[in-house]
């Protein structure tokens, strides 16, 4: 049993007995997640009463690592004040998220209950499109002016230290709220009592603009090991920060939507254990029928060759076999490329060079699969036959890997998702290429005319 279960398993047992105050006793000594994961797992009316006893600071601190849905049913379940209290209480980017999930009459009735501040934070952090560095960023970052000296720093960042995300780096701006650099804690502490914070600043500072995508701002976070990469507007004025947290959960989400596209399923509106059943069916019923249709293709061209088949019946037995091996050496192929073009680290100016990769790689793997399967050829049909489905293995495998590996590229350069290059794709084109060389070679190599 996980910890996590067990931590479920001691609530409900508390619950039961009736002791809902040792219930929450026992869970205000855990971590928010472990916490909002049990409630995740609780009956509503059982949910809501526990969520309803934890103070006020508990909610906001565990209400984000709670699935989406229950993060509204708790929510709206709450009277309009008490939802003003929680989303105040709650960081500045974790506030947007939540606000932009509430139904537009929730909004418009919590907005009036909320401070000025807040209100007018929450409308610029929700006003950026969904998918830029602006819709991931919180405005809670640590500041310093570049006149006062070390001590005076450290002194404004411990009177900041709670309504921040983070203090161990502070930005140094202008009076018009450009960034002049940067100036990390740990260097204040070391730095001599009078040392100005000019001196000690860092100047040259990567940052990113709110309308880029939110993956640039992951890339910089993990490219120069950051623990925020501040944001500009088109003034170049710093708005906010993008921390180190909020990126593994950038990258984790573009890595869940290019596995799901790979699939040829698309975004899913939440978690796969919530989403509907018509929702999963509309996801995915329409690829699996256009590969249906698709598929007749590979009918019609194995029809081509009834003749042969008739004439050596033993050539049935490798073509599944050959097929999948296009298919599957075409799928690593392509979810290598999707994934390398997807982190930077190919561009399409490098198509020729990874062709030239792929020939001499799909010839290694091509030539190792056909003398795996010669053997079975000559036991089975032989030297003839050994002869085709040995040559077919080679033909087919090296096919599918530069199939595989060009299709994200011309995708690409089409300005569409690579992901989209996805498994059932690439096997479907890899299929009908198999078959068609599979018997075409048959039909010539064995001497036997196609129909």
């Amino acid at each position: 049993m996980t910890e996590t279960a067990e931590i479920e398993s001691e609530v409900r047992t508390l619950l039961e007995q009736g002791d809902l105050d040792a219930a929450i006793e026992f869970l205000n000594n855990r971590h928010p997640a472990e916490v909002g994961g049990v409630i995740d797992e609780l009956d509503g009316e059982t949910a809501y009463a526990l969520f309803d006893q934890l103070d006020r600071r508990t909610q906001a601190r565990i209400l984000p690592y709670m699935q989406p849905s229950h993060q509204l049913s708790m929510v709206q379940h709450l009277g309009r004040h008490a939802q003003a209290r929680l989303l105040t209480d709650m960081n500045a980017d974790e506030r947007a998220d939540l606000y932009q999930e509430l139904p537009e009459d929730v909004q418009e009735a919590l907005m009036p209950a909320l401070a000025k501040a807040e209100r007018e934070d929450l409308l610029r952090l929700t006003s950026y499109p969904e998918g830029t560095v602006g819709s991931v960023m919180t405005s809670e970052y640590a500041t310093v002016p570049a006149h006062i000296s070390a001590r005076q720093a450290i002194e404004r960042l411990r009177l900041q230290a709670l309504n921040k995300e983070t203090i161990y780096v502070a930005y140094v701006l202008d009076t018009e709220r450009h960034l002049l650099g940067i100036v990390t804690l740990s260097g204040l502490v070391v730095a001599s009592p009078g040392e100005s914070v000019e001196d000690l600043m860092q100047t040259e500072v990567v940052n990113v603009h709110t309308d880029a995508p939110s993956a640039e701002a992951a890339r910089l976070i993990a490219d120069y090991d950051l623990l925020a990469v501040p944001v500009v507007d088109d003034e170049d004025r710093m708005v906010g920060i993008v921390t180190h947290d909020d990126a593994m959960d950038v990258q984790e989400a573009e890595a869940t939507e290019d596995i799901h596209k790979g699939a040829s399923v698309g975004d899913l509106p939440g978690s796969l254990k919530e989403t509907a059943l018509t929702t999963l069916y509309q996801k995915r019923i329409m690829w699996l029928v256009l590969l249906v249709f698709a598929n007749v293709f590979s009918g019609a061209s194995i029809s081509l060759y009834e003749d042969t088949i008739q004439a050596h019946v033993g050539l049935v037995f490798f073509l599944p076999l050959l097929i999948a091996s296009a298919g599957n050496a075409g799928s690593q192929s392509a979810t290598l490329m999707v994934r390398a073009i997807a982190t930077g680290d190919v561009i399409s100016g490098d198509w020729f060079r990874m062709l030239l990769r792929e020939i001499g790689l799909g010839l290694m793997l091509g030539l190792t699969m056909a003398a795996a399967v010669a053997a079975i050829g000559l036991y089975r049909g032989g030297a003839e036959l050994a002869h085709v489905v040995s040559l077919t293995m080679v033909i087919v495998v090296l096919s599918g890997s530069l199939i595989g590996m060009s299709l994200p590229f011309v995708l690409n350069k089409l300005n569409m998702d690579p992901a989209t290059a996805s498994a059932p794709v690439v096997s479907f084109i890899a299929d009908v290429a198999g078959i068609l060389v599979y018997f075409g070679l048959a039909s010539a190599l064995l001497s036997i005319p196609a129909q």
